[in-house]
């Protein structure tokens, strides 16, 4: 019998991942966290293998605890990632259990090699950024990548529907408006800064065009190295409401100036009014990968790649690589060990299968 802890399993991510391994044969799947109340309600409600966990992951017998319940793998929802430790997964790779999380924070993910030596001789496979990006983008762009000789440029994005991410998440995404970053475009490092050089973006009908803006992403440094020479790399997001898109750019232009040192104090006002607004809004999200280059032919060649989301189904994408890596960790389908952000272990059709049964549709041309 496998065990998988899901930190933060009662959350908007950690929820989800539940529900879709509790029916995993010979798995136990525990939602674990510190409130062992809001664990308990969430496994009776989903049932299968679902059990509750009290488990604090910066407490100085996590590790103890997860040996106690002889966890295999690891899923850790409990963001944001930006400003994180690597406490918790030193700590399961302590307990020789695998580690899968769903970090967007650039750092975080691109210093996760880091645990390399350690994750090797404790025989785990300890992976960063088990979500839409780097997980998705770089599936994507590996199976896009096999039609060119040479990849020049990878522009690729998201646009999320009116209803909003979890508290974490939005904290994550906001702590960066206004502010620089570095991002490779032309063949070096330029300065961006995050939510602007707002952009018109068109998607296939019925989503149409949508507005995106800068976002610092571990896409940003992770693709100039595995995708050589290309030489620009661009992500940008965005929400459905475009006035919901022009206000966060005028309200980045607020801390790039000075007169805000930062969004994050607006995070809970920001999301109860995005929450109590999202029924009037778009139930459509989409993700876009576009890959320029020189074709096997010696031509100039673009290829596109668009998932589609209806019905509010967006919000689970960034859960798919996650479970599709627990799922293969618990049924040893992989023997690779180490510790690497989310890039070569999944094919897009791995993580895409995930959400059989959801209103999703893949656009290729």
């Amino acid at each position: 019998m496998k065990s998988v802890a899901v930190l933060g399993g009662y959350g908007n991510f950690g929820r989800r991942i539940v529900a879709a391994l509790a029916h995993e044969p010979n798995t136990r799947v525990f939602v674990s966290g510190r409130d062992l109340k809001q664990a308990t309600v969430v496994a009776q409600d989903i049932g299968g293998a679902a059990e509750p966990l009290r488990l604090d992951a910066h407490a100085s017998d996590f590790t103890a605890e997860l040996r106690k319940v002889n966890a295999t793998v690891v899923v850790h929802t409990a963001g944001p990632f930006q400003g994180q430790s690597y406490s918790v997964p030193r700590a399961c790779v302590a307990a020789r259990a695998h580690y899968i999380d769903l970090a967007d924070g650039r750092e975080f993910v691109c210093g996760i090699k880091a645990l390399d030596a350690e994750a090797k001789l404790n025989d785990a496979l300890v992976v960063s950024g088990a979500s839409s990006l780097p997980a998705l983008s770089s599936a994507v762009v590996d199976a896009l990548g096999a039609q060119f000789a040479s990849i020049d440029s990878i522009d690729h994005g998201i646009s999320s529907g009116a209803r909003p991410p979890g508290k974490a998440t939005m904290d994550g995404v906001l702590a960066y408006a206004g502010k620089p970053f570095k991002q490779w475009r032309d063949g070096q490092w330029r300065q961006a800064r995050g939510w602007q050089d707002l952009t018109r973006r068109l998607y296939p009908t019925p989503i149409n065009g949508r507005w995106i803006a800068n976002c610092d992403v571990p896409d940003l440094d992770l693709f100039p190295e595995r995708y050589r020479p290309v030489h620009t790399v661009q992500f940008r997001a965005g929400v459905g409401p475009a006035s919901s898109m022009i206000g966060l750019w005028l309200a980045s232009w607020l801390v790039r100036i000075g007169l805000l040192t930062s969004l994050q104090s607006w995070v809970p006002t920001l999301h109860r009014t995005a929450s109590a607004l999202a029924r009037y809004g778009s139930k459509r999200s989409a993700m876009h990968v576009t890959v320029r280059g020189v074709g096997l032919n010696g031509e100039p060649a673009v290829r596109n790649w668009f998932l589609l989301a209806d019905q509010d189904h967006g919000p689970f994408i960034p859960c798919f690589p996650a479970i599709a890596l627990a799922r293969k960790l618990v049924r040893d389908e992989i023997s690779i060990r180490g510790a690497m952000p989310c890039m070569g272990l999944l094919t897009a059709d791995d993580i895409i299968a995930v959400g059989d049964g959801l209103d999703l549709r893949v656009v290729v041309g």
